[in-house]
């Protein structure tokens, strides 16, 4: 019951205003129950993007940034800088999948975050479960993940930045960046994959990631980041 003072913007929050806040704070990762919805390319492959195992990500709903314990798909943005979900409408603020909408989408309520807690890192997608839809590829992530992966390049960013002037370091650093770069020109060049999946098969650039490890690629190799 409100007061005499009261507005009804006062009133506690119980159903959904279509504001699209939690559309724009980034798309949802997916889930096994939403397995089926890309298989048969109801999500498209290249709507996704992976973040992989290691890599440094800011988890929404804990607030805080930490290592991804394992892959985490996640639906796209509508641009390199601008998380805001590819499905949701700005115009008509709301969502043009919105029967198709994933688990996350579904289960969250933003006036009780208990329920989305509960699901959001349980039962994941991975790109192991998805990659039967791209035949021949599946060898390529794992050799992918292995030279490329986040704890390497953890590894090396920590030397570099206790000692800039090690070579080894900012040679392997370098090495396994250059051949992220390769790998995702030449899977490209020889399969003719449509280059929009490559953040789905490898996830996003190390050439983009690697600051968060406060040190920066130039024309002169590695540097700290001050």
């Amino acid at each position: 019951m409100m007061n005499a003072h009261s507005t009804p913007s006062d009133a506690p929050l119980r159903h959904c205003r279509r504001c699209g806040t939690c559309c724009c704070k980034g798309g949802p990762a997916l889930h096994q129950e939403d397995r089926e919805k890309v298989e048969t390319g109801k999500i498209p492959l290249k709507d996704l993007f992976t973040i992989r195992q290691g890599e440094p990500a800011y988890d929404n709903v804990r607030r805080m940034a930490a290592p991804a314990a394992t892959d985490i798909i996640k639906i796209k943005g509508t641009a390199p800088n601008d998380a805001t979900c590819c499905y949701f409408d700005q115009e008509q603020v709301g969502c043009r999948i919105y029967e198709l909408r994933p688990l996350e989408c579904r289960t969250l309520s933003c006036w009780d975050t208990s329920a989305i807690m509960e699901i959001y890192d349980k039962d994941r997608l991975t790109r192991a479960d998805l990659l039967s839809r791209l035949p021949g590829l599946s060898d390529l992530v794992v050799e992918h993940q292995a030279r490329c992966s986040y704890e390497r390049v953890a590894r090396c960013a920590a030397d570099v930045r206790k000692d800039a002037s090690n070579a080894a370091a900012v040679e392997t650093l370098l090495e396994i960046v250059r051949y992220d770069q390769s790998l995702r020109q030449v899977t490209v060049e020889r399969t003719r994959l449509d280059p929009e999946l490559l953040d789905f098969l490898f996830g996003c650039p190390l050439s983009e990631t690697i600051n968060r490890y406060k040190v920066k690629l130039d024309r002169s190799g590695v540097s700290l980041m001050r």
